[in-house]
Parts: C-alpha cells; sequence; structure tokens
C-alpha cells in the first residue's frame, strides 16, 4: 500500500517503463514510425534509467 512519507518505491518505475515500452510497441505496429512512437520509447528509456540510477544509489 503505498504512502504519503515522500518515499518513492523503484518498482513504480520499473512497472511505467514496461507499460511504455508495450505501448510503443502497440502503437509501432499500429501507426509504424511516428512521432508519438518516439515519445512513448523514449519516455520507456528515460523510466528504465531512473529505475536502474535508483536501484544503483541504494
Amino acid at each position: 500500500m503505498a504512502t504519503l512519507d515522500g518515499i518513492i518505491e523503484p518498482i513504480y518505475f520499473l512497472i511505467t517503463s514496461i507499460t511504455f515500452i508495450l505501448l510503443s510497441i502497440i502503437q509501432y505496429k499500429k501507426f509504424g514510425k511516428t512521432r508519438e512512437t518516439k515519445y512513448l520509447a523514449g519516455l520507456s528509456v528515460f523510466f528504465l534509467c531512473s529505475y536502474i540510477a535508483i536501484i544503483l544509489k541504494n
């Protein structure tokens, strides 16, 4: 259960990254390489890097 103590669990970043990867795959299959597909792929990379940074900091 999430609390409001200011601590963000790293698993949220991993779940968000996986979700953006799946969304970018679906977007790419439907519409090809569009600006939105690149944006979703960029967001997935950003959240994956954030997850790795949080894991390495702990």
